[in-house]
């Protein structure tokens, strides 16, 4: 079972190994608290995952390591087994859900694994590598079920506290749950008057939903930008822990994930990947009683796919009020353009695009629509910006 022995001994046989990730003020998340970052993100495979798999590798027998180890991941606990087995010369295969990210495929190869993508999502590839495991003999690497896996992640918990030691709030992302655990088990040995809050995506609430029901539970399907913690199923140990040491779990949208990757490169010049950006999210977005208190957000991984970056940060900025489109209903006649454009520049907002086109037939014969995507400073400006045109005359629909 997991022992705050076992969390500290990992501690120790991880020290050359990982990067001891400062904690960073960021009082703009939230100016009604104190927030602190803890940036895994910045770890040497880019998320926090490299702890545990490492930790787990460390205390194989030699007759298990001569086997080689099997593992499968959404991509980040990948690369953590990957590095881990080849820096201690060990053979590694890891099964990842056909729809990880490319970049997290390739890192994963780059760090000596070999890789078998699997059709269908995390739980697919974990059906698969347990197969695999059976036909060929592999010692297979838990992401999160395993006393190993969650001490070496609990040795986070260990570096909070000695940076931080009168926080009153630790916000962590939750899938499996092998990382809350760890964490949770840590901070609540030390000081239990520490509150220890796990988030989760609102398309893959597993961890939720089996403690709201007392009982381990299984999603049908799991839908999230945040690939990381799409996770069915809950572990049996992970459940176990979060029931007794996590005072609760809250979910995010993906719009709210996107404004947090979105403030977290704006603010902190940070790139999060959608899981590791859920604690910053909650945070935002007031999921958890945090106002007054010294918080500390765990980012767990920065490994998002740069295809995707794009459309994340233009999700965020519509969320943010940032970014919005606005259809006017005018007269086809000269000079109607001149008018909104004097009253947008006059009111601030930034035209990205105009799209000008005649009416349809069940409107006036000489009308037409005038589609505008402008650039706003919030939700205040674009109330602003609408109530002016209004004044003016013009019909927005």
């Amino acid at each position: 079972m997991l022992t705050l022995d076992k969390i500290y001994h990992a501690s120790y046989v991880l020290k050359d190994v990982i990067r001891r990730t400062d904690l960073i003020y960021a009082p703009k998340i939230n100016p009604e608290c104190e927030i602190y970052l803890k940036p895994e993100n910045l770890q040497l495979t880019g998320s926090f995952k490299i702890r545990g798999a490492y930790y787990k590798i460390s205390q194989l027998t030699d007759i298990e390591k001569e086997k080689g180890v099997i593992a499968c991941s959404a991509g980040n606990h990948a690369q953590g087994v990957a590095l881990a087995a080849t820096k201690n010369g060990i053979r590694s295969l890891i099964c990842l859900p056909d729809g990880a990210p490319i970049s997290k495929v390739e890192a994963t190869k780059s760090f000596g694994a070999e890789v078998c993508l699997v059709e269908g999502v995390y739980d697919d590839a974990y059906k698969k590598a347990l197969q695999l495991k059976e036909e060929k003999g592999y010692t297979f690497i838990h992401p999160f079920d395993d006393e190993y896996v969650m001490a070496g992640q609990g040795t986070i918990g260990l570096e909070l506290l000695d940076q931080l030691p009168d926080v009153d709030v630790v916000i962590v992302p939750v899938g499996g749950g092998g990382l809350i655990s760890g964490v949770a088990y840590a901070i609540k040995a030390l000081n239990p008057n520490i509150k220890v809050y796990g988030v989760q995506a609102s398309g893959a609430p597993s961890m939720l939903h089996s403690i709201s029901h007392e009982k381990i539970e299984c999603l049908n399907s799991v839908y999230t930008i945040a690939d990381g913690i799409a996770v069915k199923e809950p572990g049996t140990h992970t459940f176990d822990i979060c029931s007794h040491y996590v005072d609760g779990i809250v979910t995010v949208t993906d719009d709210e994930i996107s404004t947090a990757i979105l403030a977290l490169i704006e603010q902190q010049k940070l790139i999060a990947e959608g899981a590791g950006a859920v604690s910053v999210a909650a945070a935002l977005f007031n999921k958890i009683p945090i106002k007054g208190k010294k918080v500390v957000c765990l980012i767990s991984g920065g490994n998002i796919d740069v295809t995707i970056l794009s459309r994340v940060i233009k999700r965020g900025l519509l969320k943010a009020g940032r970014s919005y489109a606005l259809t006017i209903e005018l007269l086809d006649k000269p000079g109607q353009l001149m008018g909104v454009s004097k009253i947008l520049a006059e009111m601030g907002g930034n035209v990205v695009s105009i799209h000008h086109e005649r009416a349809s037939e069940s409107s006036d014969i000489n009308g037409c629509y005038l589609r505008i995507v402008m650039e706003t400073r919030n939700y205040e400006h674009i109330a602003q910006i609408k109530k002016a045109l209004i004044d003016a005359g013009y019909n927005l629909s």
